[in-house]
């Protein structure tokens, strides 16, 4: 039996404490927050509660595979887990509203081809023919085992984009998601319901790799769903797990570096100066700070991936609203920006927007709101995070967040004259909760781009410290941290010949 120390308690992070410690190994967690959880925090005031993290589940499998392998009680027997249907709701600059069904892509297809006139829905469809062919041919590596040693041969996209036929010139095929929308969707609101995708994972549309498109078909294939009480139940059913595994934690308990003995991790140093003694060592942060944690030490070496530029984050609006949620509403809808361009500069340049694309969660939940005469709803719109942009700034936090609850009009007509209260959540808040550099929101690991979407393998260069969390491979997302989670414990339990499963 290995003693193991985890740093920080998200969703990664839990996810390989409860996998090692049913393996036989003894866990302990030390976490800086006062709760565990990561990003999948909770807002509640006056009855009314909100998700301060993501909103939705994707991938369910992820989670189903975590709980049957450590413990009698499946997922669904741990938290109230429900499909949405509609998946979501798009409403675009010039009034087309379009549902889109949950996990049907013949329904797809039909919805769209009655939005947006017969031939929309075949070409997405077909986009989405071709979205499986990327998946298939990465999903493995991706996902599913160790970041491999000549990673660079993801740097090639796996999308098979269609030629571009030019008069005496070179055929063009498409290289990025605007390409793709550009080039082979041929309608500007299929472009933008392609381009919300990427953006609502923190990618620029306008750079963001052809490969990108798969991000849409495992939404649209594998479906959206939703925890009874909000998506911090999941958080709460894994750390129960964790503790049902014997899994020690301990909050308001700061690492500040990792200790080494005979050339590997040996532990970690805590900043009241107590010391806990590891054969290995598990961080489940943004690798940035392991600088501070390893003085002295290269984790990485020149051949290896490296944290990239600090990605875009998100604000976030709570809103309490007077009156009941009305038969029929849709629980996710997206309001679409007029101008993308803009908006893609606001995001990952710093600059301003008039009308950000805003995410409108309106769930049918009484465990959400204090009585059925009341409503919970929560709108995100991607930004830059905190140092582009001074999120501490009163004044600039009043005016975005009039912007986003501008644009959120189009979905929720009455949102004015229902209004009790409203709490914004700026990236310079999330930063502070959950110790990731501005408050920032790794995006999943992509394939293509040269590498540069790939996130640090899980095995570092110092023996015995290993990385769990979305911002190691296989990077961002609820489903890629518990993968994460799965790889780690890979690692630990079978070595570095660990393959992944088969």
């Amino acid at each position: 039996m290995a003693r193991i120390v985890v740093i920080g308690s998200g969703m990664g992070a839990m996810a390989s404490a409860a996998r090692l410690a049913v393996a036989g190994h003894r866990v302990a967690v030390y976490e800086r927050a006062a709760t565990y959880g990561g990003a999948l925090g909770r807002f509640e005031r006056d009855g009314f509660v909100f998700d301060t993290g993501p909103g939705l589940l994707h991938l369910p499998a992820v989670y189903r595979d975590l709980f049957a392998k450590t413990g009698k009680e499946s997922l669904e027997q741990c938290v109230g887990l429900a499909p949405v249907d509609p998946a979501s709701r798009h409403l675009f600059a010039d009034g087309t509203d379009i549902s889109l069904p949950n996990a049907s892509r013949a329904g797809v297809v039909s919805a769209l081809d009655a939005a947006l006139g017969a031939g929309a829905g075949e070409r997405w469809g077909e986009f989405l023919n071709r979205a499986r062919d990327a998946w298939d041919r990465t999903r493995r590596p991706l996902l599913e085992e160790p970041l491999r040693p000549d990673w660079q041969a993801l740097g090639r996209d796996p999308y098979p984009s269609v030629p571009r036929r030019r008069m005496l010139r070179r055929d063009r095929r498409a290289a990025t998601v605007a390409e793709i929308g550009a080039w082979e969707l041929a309608d500007p609101r299929l472009a933008a319901l392609l381009d919300s995708y990427a953006l609502a994972y923190g990618l620029d549309p306008r750079t963001a790799p052809a490969a990108a498109a798969v991000l849409p078909y495992m939404e649209q294939t594998f479906g959206s769903w939703y925890v009874r009480g909000g998506m911090r139940e999941l958080a709460r059913a894994l750390y129960e797990r964790c503790l049902a595994r014997k899994v020690e934690f301990a909050f308001g308990a700061e690492v500040v570096a990792v200790t080494e003995k005979d050339g590997r991790a040996a532990g970690v140093e805590l900043a009241d100066g107590t010391v806990a003694e590891a054969d290995s060592v598990v961080f489940g942060g943004d690798p940035r700070l392991l600088g501070g944690m390893t003085p002295g030490r290269e984790v990485w070496s020149s051949g290896d991936v490296v944290p990239g530029p600090v990605p875009p984050s998100r604000l976030t609006v709570f809103l309490a609203l007077r009156g009941g949620r009305r038969d029929g509403t849709a629980h996710r809808t997206v309001v679409h920006s007029p101008d993308a361009g803009a908006e893609a500069s606001a995001a990952f340049a710093g600059e301003h927007t008039e009308r950000p694309t805003v995410t409108v969660l309106r769930p049918d939940d009484p465990l959400t709101r204090p009585d059925d005469a009341h409503e919970a709803v929560t709108l995100t719109a991607t930004v830059a995070p905190q140092g582009p942009v001074d999120w501490t700034d009163e004044a600039l936090v009043a005016r975005y967040a009039d912007k986003v609850a501008g644009a959120a009009l189009v979905a929720v007509p009455d949102l004015r004259e229902r209004l009790l209260w409203r709490e914004v959540r700026t990236p310079a808040d999330t930063a502070e909760a959950t110790g990731a550099p501005g408050g920032s929101v790794p995006a999943p690991s992509l394939a293509g781009a040269g590498g540069r979407l790939l996130h640090p393998g899980n095995s570092t260069r110092l023996p015995g410290l290993l990385l769990a969390g979305g911002w190691a491979h296989p990077g961002g997302g609820l489903a890629h941290a518990g993968m994460s989670g799965a790889l780690v414990a890979g690692l630990v339990v079978e070595g570095e010949g660990f393959r992944g499963s088969q």
